[in-house]
């Protein structure tokens, strides 16, 4: 398959599909071994699955009912977003007999709309309301396989792990808190083999990214008891919100105050000098000067020293892809990555934190493989000319556009080898002996 995470590409024949599906599950069932037609996605799941205790033969519980789930689901973010939820997925749901659902961050289903027939049926393996489609509990589903993983997912058929729920087909999407990154859960399209498209995965992806701007534009704004922001991604001057003020930093004042917000501890004015300066030429009084000007900028009390170091925790955009990055909120941290860590430096320390968190956001996505984040950075002023990450959109979305950029960097980056090569042939030849 061209999309590993895309569960039927289309053409391919749904039957011998279910058939191959159904042989495999039970091959890992009874042997626990997965034999190649297997999905990685699903093939990962099924062994969590194992793991966690679920049975192919068991079904879901339900935890929350009357009171107290109107209860939990009315105190519960995503409710800010139902209305577009059903506004965006209603009318698919009821005209194509398939089913809207929502789920929390454990798995839990919130909301389960759409035709009513479809509903009925669900009914019968509690697809319902209050019950718990977490992957710890029932196994691979798309809802609690898209909290897992935090990704996009589509289940079809036999890869679901419980049995009684292989005659569906579900796409899922989770849905992220805009200002954390948190997973709140997500959303669901839930019905029979007509899902197993590529449009339903890229559908529940679109409405996942729409809740999640609706939600950003929902959240109250930054209040000044919550501290300092820093915002230094994709800027060569940074920029400070304080106590109501937004003050546009220099260059150098830039680089200082990225350093000092990662060193609450304190930095001495020779640690200072090293991460700042590659001329050691520069004396600590050029140092000293700037920090002044820097405490003036700011206003009192925010800037200390012996050592120096800032009086109020400064939260700034890198260190937040850094903590999305590091619990593996991955398109999250992709959304908040606005560009490199103040671009024009040269500061030695700047160039290392800028290198070290573009270095480990374009690993991540390459190693994930969401065709929808790689597009997003190859077509970033930043990866635009990126040859691993095309290389990697292209093995998973080998579109033509996408295959002639491929081709004409490949082409850019062996003429130089190229002429390399042709002036070391021609100083041979210049070197050789005349008759």
């Amino acid at each position: 398959m061209s999309d590993p995470w895309v569960a039927l590409e289309p053409g391919a024949d749904p039957t011998e599909r279910v058939r191959l599906l159904r042989r495999a599950h039970e091959t890992f069932t009874t042997a626990g071994t997965v034999p190649r037609p297997v999905r990685s996605v699903v093939a990962e799941s099924w062994r969590r699955s194992a793991r966690a205790g679920v049975g192919p033969d068991g079904a879901a519980s339900v935890e929350l009912t009357d009171d107290d789930l109107g209860a939990y689901r009315a105190e519960h973010p995503l409710s800010r977003v139902m209305p577009l939820f059903r506004e965006l997925m209603g009318t698919f749901a009821a005209d194509g007999e398939h089913l809207l659902a929502v789920c929390d961050a454990h798995g839990r289903l919130l909301w389960v709309e759409g035709h009513a027939a479809t509903r009925r049926r669900a009914d019968r393996m509690n697809f319902v309301p209050g019950a718990r489609w977490s992957e710890s509990a029932v196994g691979t589903n798309a809802p609690g396989t898209a909290v897992a993983v935090d990704r996009p997912v589509q289940v079809f058929a036999a890869e679901h792990f419980i049995r009684q729920v292989q005659p569906w087909t579900c796409a899922a999407a989770p849905v992220h808190d805009p200002r954390t990154g948190r997973v709140l859960g997500a959303v669901d399209i839930t019905g029979g083999d007509g899902l197993a498209h590529p449009h339903s995965l890229g559908f529940v992806q679109a409405v996942a990214r729409a809740a999640e701007a609706q939600l950003a534009l929902l959240a109250p704004p930054r209040a000044a008891g919550e501290g300092p922001l820093l915002s230094a991604l994709g800027r060569d001057e940074a920029e400070l919100a304080v106590e109501g003020r937004r003050i546009r930093l220099s260059r150098r004042h830039s680089e200082l105050l990225v350093l000092l917000s990662r060193h609450p501890e304190g930095l001495s004015g020779d640690e200072l000098l090293c991460a700042l300066y590659a001329d050691e030429s520069v004396t600590p009084v050029t140092l000293r000067a700037e920090l002044a000007r820097l405490r003036r900028l700011l206003g009192p009390g925010l800037l200390a020293s012996r050592p120096y170091r800032l009086t109020a925790a400064v939260e700034s955009d890198a260190t937040v892809v850094e903590r999305r990055l590091e619990t593996g909120a991955l398109t999250a941290a992709a959304k908040a990555y606005t560009g490199p860590l103040l671009p024009g430096s040269q500061a030695p320390a700047i160039v290392r934190l800028r290198e070290r968190l573009a270095g480990g956001l374009r690993s991540a996505l390459i190693a994930h493989g969401d065709p929808d984040l790689l597009a997003d950075w190859a077509r970033a002023p930043w990866g635009e000319d990126d040859l691993e990450v095309w290389r990697a959109l292209a093995a998973v979305r080998p579109t033509a556009p996408v295959r002639a950029r491929l081709a004409t960097l490949e082409a850019e980056l062996a003429a130089p080898a190229d002429r390399a090569r042709a002036r070391g042939r021609d100083a041979t030849y210049l070197q050789r002996p005349r008759p």
